[in-house]
């Protein structure tokens, strides 16, 4: 097992990793929408949902992988009627490459986001 640790999405807030890769497997933890420097992004679902995947492109990029080499997402969201805005900005990062998903809503998210994403990805080898 190897810890995937970068300074380019925000640090874990709790006792937890970015990241691990297992038998060339990366499992990531769930990114929201903070800055790299743990700053909480204003805005709605749109900008919350576009730093998400922000955070997962640089934990992806830490752990050898990328958005197409993803194989599984989940993610959580505060309000199922944000699904047609989040489907849309979801597509832009998985146009071609469509991984497995599931999708569900929760009561309530850390520090109160509106979403939360966790992916599962092949890394390179």
């Amino acid at each position: 097992m190897n810890k995937v640790q970068t300074e380019k999405a925000p640090a874990a807030i709790g006792p937890y990793v970015q990241g691990m890769v297992v038998n060339n497997l990366f499992y990531s933890s769930g990114q929201i929408p903070l800055t790299a420097e743990g700053e909480l992004v204003r805005g709605g679902i749109d900008v919350q949902t576009h730093q998400v995947f922000k955070n997962l492109a640089a934990v992806l990029d830490a752990a050898g992988s990328s958005f197409d080499q993803v194989v599984k997402t989940t993610v959580f969201i505060k309000n199922m009627d944000d699904f047609g805005k989040i489907n849309e900005i979801y597509g832009e990062y998985f146009s071609d490459h469509k991984p497995a998903r599931s999708c569900v809503e929760v009561a309530r998210l850390p520090k109160d986001v509106q979403i939360e994403i966790e992916v599962i990805a092949l890394v390179r080898s």
